[in-house]
């Protein structure tokens, strides 16, 4: 079977969970099983969860993933001041910058998605030199209602649908995710997908990344 390469970044939302299928210590796991698969993701990591677990932070990245902000209160942006967008923004970066020890600009990801097209929120990325990054792919692994076996379906199968430059969604909390993930980059690795870091990506080709803004 002939298969046409297309570039997978595979992108984990690190935060505090909230749904009833959390994993106590998946952020380890899904670490050691990341590097057992060879896959080098991006991270978009809560400032405030950085700090109640520092260890796991900093493993992300001393394992040398990709990381990004995530905000630090994960409030719905757009529901949030001017000065509190640009303050909810510095602290989290702080606090990446200060336990994870990278720097995580220019990406960001606002939680929920929430906001992005908020003008607001689009001025306070740019004059903090972020830039928003949401999604063309998910497996929905927050949905408690779903089985392991339909995330792991529609990560594949909506990764594959976008081909090239898919952004790919998930947590790292759900045991949805863990359950899945190793049959998942089977699956897309199969259909010819290379997993790369957003970084990895060309910029002039894929959709939702514009030029960097000023830092």
């Amino acid at each position: 079977m002939t298969v046409s390469p297309f570039r997978v970044a595979l992108t984990f939302d690190a935060e505090h969970p909230d749904r009833p299928h959390h994993l106590v210590g998946a952020e380890d796991r899904l670490r050691e099983r990341l590097a057992e698969l060879e896959v080098r993701a991006t991270y978009f990591v809560q400032g405030r969860w950085a700090e109640a677990f520092p260890d796991q932070a900093r493993r992300i990245g001393d394992d040398g993933h990709l990381v990004g902000n995530h905000s630090h209160f994960h409030a719905q942006m757009q529901l949030l001041t001017e000065e509190g967008i640009r303050r909810d923004i510095k602290m989290a970066e702080d606090a990446i910058s200060t336990i994870v020890k990278v720097d995580p600009a220019p990406w960001f990801r606002s939680p929920f998605g929430a906001g992005a097209d908020d003008p607001r929120v689009q001025g306070a990325l740019e004059a903090t030199g972020y830039r928003q990054v949401l999604w063309n792919a998910s497996g929905d692994d927050w949905d408690h209602r779903k089985t392991a076996q339909q995330v792991e379906d529609d990560m594949v199968n909506t990764a594959v649908a976008h081909g090239d430059g898919a952004i790919l969604l998930c947590h790292t909390w759900p045991s949805y995710t863990h359950e899945g993930l190793a049959g998942a980059i089977r699956r897309l690795r199969a259909a010819g997908a290379t997993f790369v870091t957003l970084d990895q990506l060309d910029q002039d080709r894929v959709p939702g990344l514009p030029g960097l803004p000023a830092r």
